[in-house]
């Protein structure tokens, strides 16, 4: 027996595949603000398990109701990403949203250089998060001060890299998948990945395709669970 609209509210975690320049809170405020249009009330709880960059796909957990007290348990599991580095750019956000900004040959970087920098990353590191984050630097993120034009000085964290493996036969662009930890910046690892090369690198795509046990395969697009919330029936 399908549930209703009112048994979905109160506590549900759904999966959304979270699309490009979209942050994580408009996919939250989407899924809100269509279920209580569908259930005509003004409150109701939804949270998201761990951000997505607008410029990163996929992923996305999201939960209802009572669930949104699953959250910091769900927000600690592993996570999977795919994407694609480009060797020998860098900008200051580390990723697309800001302009190229350096450009160093690749003309001396070798596959042996690759799977080098590559086996460095795998294991407990310490990462430095990318100056564009949303860090706190007292009491601000440290993206404003960062597009304000400021110093930001953040501190190195440490995080486990369980899984890394590359694919080069597109280089300059490396196309990647890395488990990681809870905290880990794959921004961080593109830019340090070049400066391991004595080069420079960029994250120029990203994709979460599994958090814990969860995985994309299941995950709705927000049209997707838009349609779903408007076919359920009310007690």
């Amino acid at each position: 027996m399908q549930e209703t609209i009112q048994e979905f509210a109160q506590g549900s975690t759904i999966l959304v595949d979270k699309p490009l320049n979209w942050t994580s809170f408009d996919v939250v405020n989407k899924i809100r603000w269509n279920l209580k249009q569908k259930l005509g009330v003004k409150k109701i709880k939804v949270g998201h398990a761990g951000t997505l960059d607008p410029l990163a796909t996929g992923l996305l957990i999201l939960c209802v109701g009572k669930n949104t007290k699953l959250i910091d348990q769900i927000i600690v599991a592993d996570k999977t990403y795919t994407g694609t580095f480009l060797i020998g750019k860098t900008t200051p956000s580390y990723d697309l949203e800001s302009e190229f900004n350096e450009e160093f040959s690749t003309d001396n970087i070798s596959e042996s250089d690759l799977e080098k920098a590559r086996l460095t990353f795998l294991g407990e590191i310490d990462q430095t998060p990318p100056i564009f984050s949303a860090k706190q630097v007292d009491g601000k993120r440290a993206y404003d001060l960062a597009r304000a034009g400021k110093e930001v000085v953040l501190k190195s964290n440490k995080v486990t890299i369980s899984n890394f493996s590359i694919n080069t036969e597109r280089f300059p662009e490396i196309d990647f998948e890395i488990t990681c930890t809870k905290g880990t910046y794959i921004r961080s690892i593109a830019h340090d990945f070049g400066k391991v090369l004595n080069n420079g690198a960029t994250l120029i795509a990203l994709r979460r395709t599994a958090s814990g046990e969860s995985k994309i395969e299941d995950a709705k697009s927000v049209d997707g669970w838009i349609d779903f919330i408007t076919s359920l029936k009310s007690e």
